[in-house]
């Protein structure tokens, strides 16, 4: 059986204290980036948006 292509690659990861987490994390089908915090038991993601408000887009290397 083939393996099927992970659709999310993380693209930078911080740890910023004892147990915060700071992580990018790009949709490689729309190449939309995605910012992801976890903090303990609580965590939050959301579209990572240029100066304009748009969503920060990184273009398919392939």
């Amino acid at each position: 059986m083939a393996k099927k292509e992970e659709r999310f690659e993380l693209k930078q990861k911080e740890l910023n204290g004892i147990a915060r987490e700071i992580s990018i994390i790009i949709d490689k089908e729309t190449g939309v980036n995605y910012l992801f915090v976890h903090d303990g038991s609580a965590g939050g993601l959301t579209p990572l948006l240029d100066a304009d408000g748009k969503p920060v887009i990184t273009k398919n290397q392939d």
